[in-house]
């Protein structure tokens, strides 16, 4: 396995490399975090949460990583303008400068906007009523941080500052590897519990069988 590009920031080491089958795969701090391999996830983070809304127009995708999660929200023709926030510099630079060979294609729609920044500090500095969803997949979920200073993200306060920055009768939807009544507890204080969703759905990991989780809050509609 070869390194392809590498990256230290106070969160700490960011490490590109590709294996031997020409696949690229992305460790933070040693541990797995994605692969360009097996992309369902975010792919299906973008798809069904699509699916679950009937006009998003505007999307805010919190967390770029090698950038699937934004391409299938750009497939969806109903889109018209997304905003990614992505707090690792370096995954920016590497998707713009064709390190991650798609990356540029997508960088250059004319329909994305790249910010550099803490996705909570974002949501919290948006407008009200910016979006029309939210989609949220900056970890692994609120039980396998790769981040601890991540947790903060799954909680009261930053959920009810997404839901503001989201218009009536859009959504907030959050990634999750596995299973947390906890933080189904938590969307349901904050977007109602009958306007709070918790979607598996199955994967396949190179012949491994996994359940991935989306936690979908709907924001009351005017």
């Amino acid at each position: 396995m070869d390194e392809v590009a590498r990256s230290t920031s106070e969160r700490g080491e960011l490490v590109l490399r590709r294996r031997d089958d020409g696949s690229l795969e992305l460790r933070a701090n040693g541990v797995f975090v994605m692969d360009t391999l097996e992309t369902s996830t975010e792919r299906e983070l973008a798809t069904r949460a699509l699916g679950l809304h009937g006009n998003a127009g505007s999307v805010l995708i919190g967390g770029l990583g090698l950038g699937f999660t934004l391409a299938a929200t750009l497939a969806d023709p109903r889109v018209s303008e997304v905003t990614v926030v992505e707090i690792e510099p370096a995954l920016v630079d590497w998707l713009r400068d064709g390190t991650v060979p798609h990356g540029p294609a997508l960088l250059a729609d004319p329909r994305v906007t790249v910010t550099v920044a803490d996705v909570a500090l974002a949501l919290a500095e948006a407008a009200p009523s910016a979006y029309d969803l939210v989609l949220l997949d900056v970890d692994n979920g609120p039980g396998y941080l790769v981040h601890d200073t991540n947790a903060g993200l799954y909680r009261a306060p930053a959920l009810e500052e997404a839901r503001r920055a989201t218009r009536p009768g859009g959504m907030v939807v959050v990634w999750s590897a596995a299973e947390s009544a906890e933080l189904e507890a938590t969307m349901a204080d904050v977007f109602g519990r009958w306007r709070t969703e918790a979607v598996p759905y199955d994967v396949d990991l190179q012949g491994r069988a996994e359940t991935y989780w989306l936690y979908a809050g709907h924001v009351a509609g005017v």
